[in-house]
């Protein structure tokens, strides 16, 4: 099925599941189908299974949009206690999209139809929602814990079997421009890697970037993230802050919430360190999953001044994220909302498109994981292995059942709806406006260096004194930016630094 007719079919109504291989086009499409549901006045609610999926959309994690939280069942008397902000967000969706449904355990769509259905007071599938799922089985599954209810995906769930979703099924590919590495990526999917694939990915193994490249490294453990991004903050010049996070409630209910807070409960930081921030702003200066440059610490409160890549500068408060049963509040805990970013999970890049890339799949544990990273970049010029283990190369068998089913009820509700492919020849596709955090940082600062060649470059002592000193003598922001190759916003945050912000507005 083409983006045209899954779109059309989405327009009309139907709940839907849009699928098909990493870089057919899904993001893309939801994107459409949203502006246009809104511009025709429907209430669209946008959720995906992570926080980092859900920026590509906008939008706010499923559990959080549903009440549910990390829970593994609907407590008693869900309905009655559900927050009033919530019960009307429910009660006035028209359209639910969930992205990146792969990651979604069965009984959890159980529990988003149950809380629809009780909070809405109607008993049909989501209360009368029209829900447009999002996601490609052959991804990575849902994360089952030793110490928590185990599912699997959602197509096994009641709530599919009842809601019989129709299924838009997108072939065409739009990110790797390599018929090498799509060669790749489909014999992984159809479990056909031969020894030819495999050469290929071996070779580069021992390729190297060309010097000074900025790769975003990709792992398959939280240890091995952990470890390079405190051996990137350790490289950086200067004092190093430390922010310890602050909790209520009992030890078993904090460390529940824990898992789901990608705030680390240390948060170690430099100036010059790179960031992701782990949760939305109120006032949508960022977003989980925005990456920025820690620039300075405010004077006094020594809270980061993070500049994000989209141009704005946050100086980064703590905030709260909490557990609750019912109307009882379980935990909280309390920090600077962000985590160090030079290195991420195979599981947070699940949706990206990165220019290059350096992937270590050594420690890959999971079907579906050499998947989701060998498909996030282009081609293979740009695919820097560290290493490959037979796991890597794994698809799911179910995933493969999934698909074969999937397949052939696209096929007939591709000729179900055949009436509606002239009016996919006939709407306009808007292009997606380009975003400024998918352009390589090297490239941005590069730019920005031709004009303030001094750009994100550590003060050096004799900066500052000149700066002092300078400034003293009169000198006004405008001349020192021109006089140290650096940008006015940050010549005025380094003035407050020494002089303080009652001096320098």
């Amino acid at each position: 099925m083409n983006q045209g007719l899954a779109l059309e079919i989405m327009l009309s109504g139907e709940s839907v599941l849009l699928t098909g291989p990493a870089g057919a086009g899904k993001t893309f499409v939801l994107n459409q189908f949203v502006r246009l549901a809104k511009a025709s006045g429907k209430h669209v609610s946008v959720t995906a299974t992570t926080g980092l999926a859900a920026t590509h959309l906008g939008g706010t994690t499923i559990h959080s949009w549903a009440g549910i939280g990390v829970a593994d069942s609907l407590p008693g008397g869900f309905a009655e206690h559900v927050a009033k902000g919530r019960r009307e967000i429910i009660e006035h969706t028209d359209v639910l999209i969930i992205d990146e449904i792969s990651m979604l355990h069965d009984f959890r769509l159980d529990m988003i139809d149950e809380a629809c259905r009780l909070v809405r007071r109607k008993d049909v599938p989501f209360g009368g929602i029209q829900l447009i799922m999002s996601g490609d089985f052959f991804q990575l599954p849902p994360i089952n814990r030793g110490d928590s209810r185990a599912g699997g995906f959602v197509v096994h769930s009641e709530a599919w079997r009842e809601l019989d979703p129709t299924i838009c099924y997108l072939q065409e590919q739009h990110r790797q421009d390599d018929e090498e590495l799509l060669d790749i990526l489909n014999a992984l999917r159809a479990g056909d890697i031969r020894r030819h694939h495999a050469e290929k990915l071996l070779a580069r193994v021992d390729e190297q970037p060309p010097a000074d490249t900025i790769l975003t490294e990709l792992h398959t453990v939280n240890v091995d993230v952990d470890r390079l991004n405190a051996a990137k903050l350790k490289e950086l010049p200067g004092d190093e802050l430390f922010y310890t996070e602050t909790t209520t409630g009992s030890a078993n209910y904090v460390e529940n919430l824990q898992r789901s807070v990608l705030a680390p409960a240390t948060l170690q930081l430099k100036k010059g360190a790179l960031v992701m921030a782990v949760k939305n702003a109120t006032d949508r200066k960022y977003a989980n999953g925005s990456i920025g440059t820690v620039v300075d610490f405010e004077p006094g409160t020594e809270y980061p001044v993070v500049e994000y890549r989209s141009g704005t500068t946050v100086t980064m408060t703590p905030d709260t994220w909490e557990l609750r049963d019912g109307d009882k509040k379980r935990a909280s805990i309390t920090q600077i909302p962000l985590r160090l970013a030079w290195a991420i999970t195979v599981h947070k890049s699940q949706g990206m498109t990165l220019d290059a890339a350096r992937i270590d799949l050594r420690k890959a544990f999971v079907e579906g994981m050499g998947y989701v990273a060998l498909s996030r970049v282009k081609n293979l010029r740009n695919l820097y292995l560290s290493g490959i283990n037979r796991m890597a190369l794994a698809i799911s068998e179910d995933a493969q059942n999934i698909d074969g089913m999937l397949r052939s009820r696209a096929a007939h509700d591709s000729e179900k709806f055949a009436h509606l492919i002239e009016n996919a020849k006939n709407r306009v596709m808007e292009p997606v406006k380009k975003d400024k955090t998918a352009t390589g940082w090297a490239e941005k600062i590069a730019k920005m260096r031709e004009t303030y060649p001094n750009a994100y470059k550590p003060w050096l002592p004799q900066d500052d004194e000149l700066l002092k000193q300078e400034f003293q003598n009169g000198a006004s922001v405008s001349d020192l930016s021109s006089k140290l190759g650096r940008h006015e916003g940050s010549v005025t945050m380094r003035l407050q630094k020494h002089f303080g912000e009652d001096v320098v507005s």
